[in-house]
Formats: structure tokens, sequence, C-alpha cells
């Protein structure tokens, strides 16, 4: 099995037999008040980010359904100053990038794309939801993952030389454990590295 093929079958389109139970964008709202305790308990803050990984498909249709969700999201810009944009990685995945101070707004405009994908029949090509934070003194960084095939979330805290930080991944499991449905399988702890040294897993 090939990277790309493992990432695939981690994170969902090759993983129908591993599926614990139907991601619900519900699930999502779970970081309205996990971003509190993040600040709170770890003294990690929102860096305004957050992207919504999807596997695209070749069809009018989905492009169609792509332009839908980006409608949504301009009009929610006017009221709440969430700005986005859509990209493609050198994995061939495509992401819906959104910026903004407010942590509330992101899970909201996360939630409005995921349930978009999911009404117009897309839900099966979800594949995760990523929260970036950052320590307020500019050190370590850290991503709550949200696994649309697992139906839970996991923390990826990345390190340097491509080394985790499992010290803190395991902090954060034990923090946030209860306030998140955490996997509990840390074999689907699949680390989302960018394309490059300090970029984020969308870049």
């Amino acid at each position: 099995m090939g990277l790309l093929d493992t990432i695939r079958a981690v994170l969902g389109t090759n993983a129908e037999a591993d599926a614990t139970r139907d991601a619900d964008p519900e699930d999502l709202f779970g970081m309205s008040t996990a971003y509190l305790t993040m600040e709170a308990d770890l003294g990690f803050e929102s860096m305004g980010r957050a992207a919504l990984c999807f596997s695209g498909v070749d069809s009018t249709d989905f492009a169609e359904t792509v332009g839908d969700v980006e409608t949504i999201l301009r009009a929610g810009e006017e009221e709440t100053g969430t700005t986005f944009d859509v990209r493609e990685d050198s994995h061939g995945w495509e992401w819906v990038v959104l910026r903004d101070d407010d942590p509330e707004d992101l899970v909201t405009s996360v939630h409005f794309a995921a349930d978009e994908f999911r009404e117009r029949g897309y839900g099966s090509r979800l594949l995760a939801a990523v929260f970036g934070f950052e320590r307020a003194d500019g050190g370590d960084r850290a991503y709550w993952i949200y696994s649309f095939r697992r139906g839970a979330y996991y923390p990826f805290a990345p390190g340097r030389d491509r080394e985790r930080n499992q010290r803190l991944e395991f902090k954060l499991e034990s923090v946030l454990d209860g306030e998140l449905d955490v996997e509990d399988d840390e074999s689907y702890w699949y680390p989302m590295w960018p394309d490059s040294d300090g970029g984020h897993p969308w870049e």
C-alpha cells in the first residue's frame, strides 16, 4: 500500500469497514466550547484558521456543489467577516480554508460547508475538519482534526523535522476527552503534515 493509499484508508475514502458510526456535522459544534478549554487549561489560543478537507469528484454536479458551498460562505462573510478560499494540495485533496479571529464563527462556517456537502449527497467525500491552535508565546502549534469517517476528533501536534509531539498530543487528549468525542484508537491519529516546514495541513 502506497503512502497516498494509506492516507486515504485512515481518513476515510477506503475505510468503509472501519467506520465506527455515521459522522454528523453537528459534532463540529463540540469545538465551540473546546477552544475555551484549550485557552484556559492549556494556554493555547485559536490561530484564527480552520479548514474542511474533501476528496473531489470529476462531475458537473460536484463542481456545482462546491460552488454552492462558496456561495453560502460568501453570504456569511458579510455577516461574520469570515474569509475563505478553496485550494488543492499536493495530494490532490481539496480544502476550504477559513480565517476569522472568532473561533465560534470558524466552527459555524465549517459546519455550514460540511452540511451542504452532506445535503447534496456528497457526505462520503468529506475527509476531515481541522482547527488550528498555538501557544500565546508563539511556541507550539496543535490541531484538532475531526475525521468524518470515524466520527471522532484526534489531536495532532507537529514538531520539528516532521516529528510529532506525542507528549502534547496525549495531554490534549487527557484534557479534552469527554468534552470532545476523541478517537480511542491511536492508529487513526493520522498526522496531516503540511507540504512545507512551518506550514499548516492545508498548505
